[in-house]
């Protein structure tokens, strides 16, 4: 059996919990290299299983910072795949390991190594005077070392990927409740929109405000699928007494002959109810819609009007908006059509949303949505935030440019 280390470094007590750990490691050690490992390999890929440990950080309680150093360990390494059946032992200097950790302080590797200790993916294996070093025989080949063993990290790389699966799983099933919590309000929106614009008999006052209670406002910045799915519940009861109380307000002529026509007034309709999500407004006039002649629909035509912005740094910058993206962020299109779905979510009007993409171009009018997803706990009102940036663009006292840069510090 592989040697305990019952001295961690820096005087640290051992545990009963730490010896414990220890003692399990080396006995699965002892089955793999005796063939008695069934199905577990007790190994893997060092560069996927640090893939998979950063999606599931959150389930072996660990930060990005204790992520980076332990990629740092790794790094030490010669082979890329790692064999938990034998210890995998690096020693680097206290300096070396500062430079691969990108100039982390000393006190803060500790903290971390300890978090990693905690956690079970590595194990300091003492010398005598507690250094890191190994002792090389007469051919050069390391004959025994002593420093971290990452053995526990490949032992547990079926936990690894288990918990990073969990993970995906959990953030698709997220995805799709939002997207439907977003559709179901956008679809509720058109609906208020049209029985208003057309001066429908009914309590659309009532419904107007009741909808307006559902928004996103009520909800943490990042809800959880049970908070999504109560709302969720709440919007598709709440969108079969919106259409049922249009339906009723339609006449017989409209039910049997003209019910194309009046679908086809909701798809057209050049403004939706202009709801705020996170903070009160009051209605604003519609305009009636209607069919607009070729000419006038060019006039409405947004103009081309590309960024010096390429699409990766915005991605890296606002991530969450690729929730919103069908196939994720492949082009600015992409992007745009993702836009259009958040500001929905965000309560702004189609009018903000086409006078912002006229003002600042398609691209630009996308990314500050964007940010605004990013900011939303910040924000009271996105669509009186849009409206005030869309003047400044008219203006030509906009630019997008250091809302990128302030956030980017931001994360940094």
């Amino acid at each position: 059996m592989d040697r305990l280390a019952t001295t961690p470094f820096g005087g640290g007590r051992m545990s009963a919990r730490l010896f414990a750990r220890q003692a399990s490691v080396s006995e699965r050690q002892e089955k793999l290299r005796a063939g008695d490992g069934g199905n577990d390999t007790g190994g893997g890929d060092k560069w996927q299983l640090l893939r998979a440990l950063t999606e599931a950080r959150a389930h072996f309680g660990l930060s990005d910072r204790a992520i980076g150093l332990l990629e740092a360990l790794v790094s030490f390494t010669t082979d890329r795949m790692l064999d938990g059946s034998k210890q995998i032992i690096v020693f680097p200097s206290n300096r070396e390991l500062s430079i691969r950790a990108r100039g982390m302080a000393p006190a803060t590797i500790r903290r971390h190594l300890t978090a990693l200790v905690e956690a079970g993916l590595i194990f300091r294996r003492d010398s005598a005077n507690g250094k890191r070093y190994c002792v090389r025989d007469d051919h050069g080949m390391v004959d025994e070392a002593f420093g971290f063993d990452l053995a526990p990290l490949a032992l547990k790389a079926a936990e690894i990927h288990a918990a990073a699966e969990a993970v995906r799983s959990e953030a698709k099933a997220l995805r799709l409740l939002r997207t439907e919590v977003t559709l179901h309000l956008r679809d509720i929106s058109k609906i208020l929109t049209a029985a208003i614009e057309e001066a429908r008999m009914g309590d659309w006052a009532v419904l107007v405000a009741e909808f307006q209670e559902m928004s996103f406002g009520s909800l943490p910045r990042r809800p959880d699928a049970a908070a999504l799915t109560a709302l969720r519940a709440r919007l598709t009861a709440f969108r079969t007494k919106v259409e049922n109380a249009y339906l009723s307000s339609l006449s017989e002529e409209e039910m049997s002959g003209n019910d194309l026509q009046s679908e086809r007034h909701i798809q057209n309709s050049n403004t939706d109810l202009p709801f705020e999500l996170n903070g009160k407004r009051e209605l604003e006039g519609a305009e009636p819609g209607g069919d607009r002649g070729e000419g006038e629909a060019n006039a409405d035509k947004v103009p081309e009007k590309r960024v010096a912005i390429s699409l990766e740094r915005m991605r890296k910058v606002c991530p969450q908006i690729g929730d919103y993206a069908q196939g994720g962020l492949k082009n600015w299109q992409d992007l745009i059509r993702a836009a259009d779905l958040v500001r929905s979510m965000l309560g702004v009007s189609p009018d903000a949303w086409a006078k912002a993409r006229k003002a600042m171009g398609e691209q630009a009018a996308a990314i500050v949505v964007a940010i605004m997803l990013e900011r939303v706990e910040d924000i009271r009102s996105p669509g009186g935030y849009l409206r005030d940036l869309t003047r400044k663009a008219e203006r030509s006292a906009f630019s997008i440019y250091p809302m990128l840069q302030a956030l980017e510090r931001q994360r940094e």
